[in-house]
């Protein structure tokens, strides 16, 4: 009688080894596929690690785009209240200008520069990524109409 019961909490030890296991293994492959969102401003105020991965989204700030012979483009991205430069080499939204909302993804550089693997922009002029268009009202930089403004007075 004691023999069995010691084998069965033997087996579900095992059993909850196992699937903390299988979890901790699923989490561990899902860490560098899952990339959470900030702003410019969420980003200097969390002190994140270089080669994290995670989207970053507001307006592209007026004049900042510059194109390098080799293809890298580049350009800041802001909130209205902080900005981040951006580097980015590949082939960009037809929409993509200045001002416009986009969601970029990719890495923080240890040079404080943000390596873009995609840039995202809006499909059409009612539209702007939902992450963004929240940043923007949180900082109260939206109007009525659902349209970026200028700083409030």
């Amino acid at each position: 009688m004691r023999l069995r019961k010691q084998q069965r909490l033997a087996l579900v030890v095992l059993a909850l080894v196992l699937v903390g296991g299988a979890t901790g293994l699923v989490l561990a492959a899902l860490d560098d596929k899952v990339a959470f969102f900030v702003t410019p401003t969420d980003l200097a105020q969390r002190q994140l690690a270089a080669g994290k991965r995670f989207r970053l989204g507001g307006l592209v700030v007026d004049g900042s785009i510059r194109r390098e012979p080799d293809g890298t483009v580049w350009f800041a991205v802001t909130d209205k209240a902080k900005e981040v430069r951006v580097a980015y080499k590949g082939l960009l939204p037809d929409l993509f200008r200045d001002g416009q909302g986009v969601v970029t993804q990719g890495v923080l550089r240890e040079d404080g520069v943000f390596q873009a693997s995609e840039v995202l922009a809006k499909h059409d002029e009612n539209y702007m990524p939902k992450e963004v268009a929240d940043a923007l009202k949180q900082s109260g930089y939206w109007n009525a109409q659902g349209k970026p403004e200028a700083a409030p007075p």
